[in-house]
């Protein structure tokens, strides 16, 4: 291939993409990098002008990806607006199972944080735009055809066929719905939960003491984390209520004071009256994995390679896992002269990562499946085991790194110039 007009192009500059662009930015500054966004940027849209809504949709934060966005010199941003969870409490409606952890346990100050969304986004732009990473926006990645030593890729913009780029690999990071991950061959493996994710965030007459709940009720999972303020324990909480069709429907119906009544019921009293409850958004759970998530120059990143469910508010952290182990790999790429899109490259980067999401799917499935059982035996044999979690420090320590997105491998993703050292597991 001649001279490729870009080294990366990233489809999708959501805080998958976004993350991606910026820890090679940070960490392999020779790459040039493209990022083909969807939506128009707005040079306005930055941390100084943002205002906090009540309605705003957020994300948790294990404290493994404080750590990842501490290498990025992204989190004193971020801790502006992060709402920290010092404590975690997770029990079964109507059994007398539960188990509870303490961040002050383990040596931290917090097991993780909840962040809005666009907060996210606003600091990840902020820093990108002080970079050399490319964008094009509004447009679309609509194809993508193998050529010797990389990929031509065909961009949509304004809804039609514009321009074709070439690079050396593409990165999908558009997520599950957008349909090129299907365009470009790849065959996600699915299974339907047969239930929905409910989102809304609430407030409450107690305040939340920086704990996150979470419940397993007759109607579904449900955790409501800790939202609206890093310093002071407040009364907002970020709901996830996972829902059957049905009983989601009945839900939605319901006017405002009665969804609080409902929660009422299967939540309990631990954080007092439900007071409010806001804009409901509500999305199908689908467990989305793909086998073999990278191709020659193609690889696939977040919830294009693999959605799972929030009850255990595991995907983002698992997406940026993956995300730093790709980072490494085409640092070590570059490093010893070679393609970041060989086949051998991004193999390697899926082997390593694999074990991750494949521990991280089994972790968050089971629990989905055990509490979604209402055999009394089952019942039983789960409350047993929360007590037995509470009681045991072994079991409640591998619990807690699991919360806390520590325990696997950590990525070597330092700024050019440090030392290098073996990629540890993370402390």
């Amino acid at each position: 291939m001649t001279k490729p007009d870009t080294d990366l192009i990233i489809a999708g500059g959501g805080l998958a993409g976004a993350t991606l662009a910026l820890a090679l930015a940070r960490m392999v500054p020779s790459l040039r990098v493209t990022v083909v966004e969807a939506f128009p940027l707005s040079p306005d849209a930055l941390p100084e002008s943002y205002q906090p809504s009540y309605d705003a949709r957020s994300t948790a934060l294990a404290w493994g990806s404080r750590l990842i966005f501490e290498e990025l010199g992204l989190w004193q941003r971020l801790a502006e607006h992060a709402t920290p969870i010092e404590h975690i409490h997770v029990s079964d409606r109507g059994h007398f199972g539960a188990t509870r952890l303490h961040a002050a346990e383990h040596g931290q100050a917090a097991l993780g944080y909840v962040a809005d969304n666009r907060w996210m986004g606003l600091c990840l732009m902020r820093e990108l735009l002080d970079t050399n990473v490319q964008w094009r926006a509004p447009a679309e990645v609509t194809d993508m055809t193998p050529i010797p030593g990389g990929v031509r890729v065909q961009l949509s913009e304004e809804g039609e066929e514009t321009a074709e780029l070439k690079a050396r690999c593409l990165v999908v990071a558009d997520g599950g719905r957008s349909g090129l991950r299907e365009r470009l061959g790849f065959r996600p493996d699915r299974h339907s939960y047969g239930q929905n994710a409910l989102i809304a965030n609430v407030s409450t007459s107690d305040s939340h003491g920086f704990t996150a709940f979470e419940r397993f009720t007759d109607a579904g999972p449900m955790a409501l984390l800790p939202h609206g303020s890093p310093t002071r324990a407040g009364h907002q909480s970020a709901l996830v209520w996972t829902l059957s069709d049905e009983v989601l429907q009945q839900v939605l119906a319901l006017p405002d004071d009665e969804k609080c009544r409902w929660l009422q019921d299967r939540f309990g009293w631990r954080l007092g009256r439900f007071t409010r409850i806001g804009a409901c958004h509500h999305y199908p759970l689908t467990l989305t994995t793909v086998d073999e998530p990278v191709r020659p120059g193609v690889a696939l990143v977040g919830n294009a390679a693999h959605a799972l469910h929030p009850v255990a508010g595991q995907g983002f952290n698992l997406a940026l896992r993956g995300l730093m182990t790709l980072v490494e790999q085409f640092r070590l790429a570059e490093e010893h002269g070679r393609s970041i899109g060989d086949l051998e490259v991004l193999k390697r980067y899926q082997a390593l990562h694999r074990e991750d999401w494949q521990q991280t799917v089994r972790f968050s499935d089971s629990l989905v499946r055990l509490f979604g059982h209402s055999m009394l035996p089952v019942a039983a044999a789960r409350d047993a085991g929360l007590v037995g979690l509470d009681l045991l420090p072994g079991a409640k320590r591998w619990f807690a790194r699991k919360a806390m997105g520590l325990g696997g491998r950590r990525a070597v993703i330092e700024r050019p110039g440090n030392l290098n050292r073996e990629a540890p597991a993370n402390e």
